[in-house]
């Protein structure tokens, strides 16, 4: 007796209750990851690349047994069923509307030849869409969906016997990664990623509170890319916050809620990864084509003259990944200084970010621009230099990614125009007067009111 066990966010063999189902009843199974180069070709680089360190790492943790398969899942799943004799192939549920679509064309598929899709957990807690207000509609708003998300509460991490792995099963392999540069990756794979979270609990958490909004530290887990390729499962998280009734841990549980509270807005609305939930400003607001072109390029090089916001686009080019805080600094200037619609960041924060998740990208893009669920109000603007004399008050994470600024002490490195021009000669003008651009963006909101 064989079955299938379908990796995609769930690259890990603990807490799976899909590779669990897959394994019951004493069946061997067959780990199979399907390489779709459709889906890859909507990935950076950065992505990429920590897909197949993942993908090697879990080759590794079953002994060499996974299964690559390129191809279209809906042509590789009902080959590999009719060549191992499986007549079940067991996923954790998909909730992003292209992941919804492809399961049902794959269950088709699979039907027409004589084998059966099983649906266990998913990659979320609470599944999306589960919860409800008391009148029966989805939640708007975050804090009420936390209570009722907190309240509902989630099952124990998953456990039971190591899987029995199939064996003689044909792989394609992986391929070679794309070229990086100098980009520096953190480690990937389900060992990496307990790791980190043990050092998390260890030495972050009674800090986080407090501290996980300054760049300047390392206060954050960095956990974001195991949770996009569920190389850990929230739920184990959650099981070890629990332990703990510090303001720590309830700051992370909170984060995790507004992670699946992302995952429910978009459950509802599908569209909202590309269309706006509402509208906050006239369409005449935003730069015209040409002048779009130049805004993003310097804003996407970090050459906009505010070093606040050039750190933080730097170190996203360098770690394919970024401190949110800076994610919501850097897509506040874009859309509210630059003028430029949010779809156009978010389709480059998702070609560079090692973490790029359709819900959690698009739905904070939205709730900096004012336009999603439960969002910032539009009239909300960063101010990038006051948030960053206020969480980088030495100017420590600035000179770390600005070398031009490195000479420049303290937190005067925030305002180097007001410095003489020899103070830092490399570094850029700003290329718009934060005070007059917030203006201008608040007209236009205005204008939208009216």
């Amino acid at each position: 007796m064989t079955a299938i066990h379908w990796f995609r966010r769930d690259l890990r063999l603990a807490d799976n209750p899909a590779l669990l189902a897959a394994a019951a009843d004493g069946r061997d199974v067959v780990p199979l990851y399907v390489l779709d180069d459709a889906l890859l070709a909507r990935s950076g680089p950065p992505r990429r690349a920590y897909l197949l360190r993942s993908l090697r790492a879990l080759d590794d943790a079953t002994g060499g047994r996974l299964v690559v398969r390129r191809g279209a899942p809906t042509e590789v799943l009902p080959e590999v069923a009719r060549q191992v004799a499986a007549d079940e192939v067991h996923v954790a549920s998909s909730y992003e509307p292209a992941g919804r679509r492809r399961d049902e064309q794959v269950r088709t598929a699979l039907e027409a030849a004589g084998a059966a899709l099983v649906e266990t957990g998913s990659p979320y807690a609470v599944a999306p869409g589960r919860l409800r207000t008391g009148g029966g509609t989805p939640f708007q708003v975050f804090t009420p969906f936390r209570t009722a998300w907190l309240a509902h509460g989630w099952r124990a991490p998953a456990t039971g016997p190591a899987p029995r792995w199939a064996q003689g099963v044909r792989s394609d392999g992986l391929p070679d990664e794309p070229a990086l540069d100098d980009l520096d990756l953190p480690d990937a794979g389900e060992a990496a990623a307990r790791e980190r979270w043990a050092a998390m609990l260890d030495d972050g958490l009674a800090g986080y509170a407090d501290d996980r909004n300054r760049p300047d530290l390392h206060a954050t887990s960095r956990l974001s890319p195991a949770l996009k390729w569920g190389e850990i499962h929230p739920r184990t998280l959650l099981a070890d916050l629990a332990r703990s009734r510090s303001d720590g841990a309830a700051a992370f549980r909170s984060e995790l809620a507004w992670r699946e509270f992302h995952a429910d807005v978009l459950f509802h609305h599908p569209t909202a990864s590309w269309q706006s939930l509402r509208e906050v400003a006239p369409d005449d607001s935003w730069v015209t084509a040409e002048r779009e072109a130049a805004a993003l390029e310097v804003w996407a090089a970090g050459r906009t003259g505010y070093p606040f916001v050039d750190a933080g686009m730097r170190q996203l080019r360098a770690e394919g990944w970024m401190h949110g805080r800076l994610r919501m600094v850097t897509a506040s200037f874009l859309i509210k200084d630059l003028h430029v619609a949010w779809q156009r960041g978010a389709a480059h924060f998702m070609r560079w970010l090692v973490d790029g998740d359709v819900p959690q990208n698009q739905l904070n893009w939205q709730w900096v621009a004012g336009t999603g669920r439960d969002a910032a109000p539009y009239f909300r603007v960063f101010n990038p230099v006051t948030q960053g004399r206020t969480l980088d008050p030495d100017g420590t994470y600035v000179r770390r990614w600005v070398p031009e600024l490195r000479g420049i002490p303290g937190a005067a490195v925030h305002e180097p125009w007001k410095l003489p021009r020899a103070a830092a000669p490399d570094y850029p003008e700003r290329v718009v007067d934060h005070a007059e651009e917030r203006k201008v963006a608040l007209d236009a909101h205005a204008r939208r009111s009216r």
